[in-house]
């Protein structure tokens, strides 16, 4: 049997909603975990997820519901994680079972707070999960345009090409394209910088600055991501690529981007809490802009952009002097 025959989803949320929903169009079997036992009962009733993209149909006869995360490990050889950052660390506890020979890929768009690390190092250095046994899943892809069938693009990532391959194979369909790769760094990194980024496109709106402001910002967090990620791991990319510019614009623009809304209230003079609080969802650009100002103390990439929301959500400075120094280190 192909191990890609057993895949299952951990999360409960809008992305991994949407993850079970383009698999769905391939697989007869995926396992699915989600804590609430609430929304699972629901799902097998009325055939959508109650709390995150409620629009979009599910097949609860092609789903395996559980809320024990040992089941799912136990008797999936794929895991897709798609748990946000901030809690990953807490569900990972309470496994009872190895994740080694798993075949892990993270959905998961930002850093371990516990560890300071991207993803798939944490699956390594934590859970003994060999490198090629660990992928990624990256955009420009929007859940919410996921549920409404538009057309979308993802590239999966991992050192073994087969693996990446096989999991393309399982999402693609009707509105799904995919690409293979082999820059799981690259990917990663840039799918957590990108919503440090969103969040400071989100400031600048909120403090009013235009679409011609914007232009500039996003050309300069392009280039400035392409330093950071060549600080972390060097090798030939293309980062006009969609999976580096292409998700950047999207979670920079777009309506349904959280991480721009969160930095849209924090313009407009929302506390973090307040701003967290009103959302009722995570914005992962607020755990990774910490993350990402600490491990760039060590490589001395020049960061302006992160440097300037970093100051803003932990350094507790005004945003609109932040930003009036910001607008002169750019060009």
């Amino acid at each position: 049997m192909n191990r890609f025959d057993k895949i299952a989803v951990i999360g409960g949320g809008s992305w991994a909603t949407a993850i079970v929903k383009m698999l769905s169009e391939n697989c007869k079997n995926i396992g699915w975990y989600m804590r609430s036992i609430y929304a699972i009962e629901h799902i097998k009733r009325n055939k959508h997820n109650p709390n995150y993209l409620s629009s979009a149909e599910l097949h609860p006869e092609q789903l395996d519901l559980t809320d024990d995360i040992n089941k799912i490990v136990s008797e999936y050889d794929v895991l897709i994680f798609a748990i946000p950052s901030a809690f990953l660390n807490s569900e990972l506890e309470k496994l009872t079972i190895s994740l080694e020979n798993k075949i892990i890929f993270s959905a998961i768009k930002g850093i371990v707070p516990e560890t300071g690390l991207i993803v798939g190092e944490h699956f390594h250095n934590h859970y003994n999960v060999s490198f090629d046994d660990i992928g990624v899943i990256a955009g420009p892809c929007h859940a919410e345009e996921v549920a409404m069938e538009r057309l979308s693009y993802l590239t999966i990532a991992c050192q073994d090409q087969e693996k990446a391959k096989e999991l393309s194979k399982r999402i693609k369909g009707r509105y799904i394209k995919t690409k293979a790769s082999d820059d799981i760094y690259g990917t990663e990194y840039s799918a957590m910088l990108k919503n440090i980024y969103a969040i400071a496109a989100g400031i600048a709106h909120g403090l009013g600055y235009g679409d011609n402001f914007q232009s500039v910002l996003m050309s300069n967090a392009i280039r400035e991501m392409k330093r950071y990620i060549k600080k972390v791991h060097k090798m030939k990319r293309n980062i006009n690529n969609s999976a580096y510019l292409g998700d950047l614009l999207v979670t920079g623009y777009s309506v349904f981007s959280r991480n721009r809304m969160f930095g849209n209230m924090i313009g407009k003079g929302y506390t973090v809490k307040s701003a967290m609080l009103e959302m009722n969802m995570v914005a992962e650009g607020y755990y990774a802009a910490k993350s990402a100002y600490k491990i760039n103390e060590e490589n001395g990439a020049k960061t302006p952009i992160i440097d300037a929301v970093y100051a803003i959500l932990y350094g507790k400075k005004e945003a609109k002097d932040v930003f009036d120094k910001l607008t002169n280190q750019l060009d």
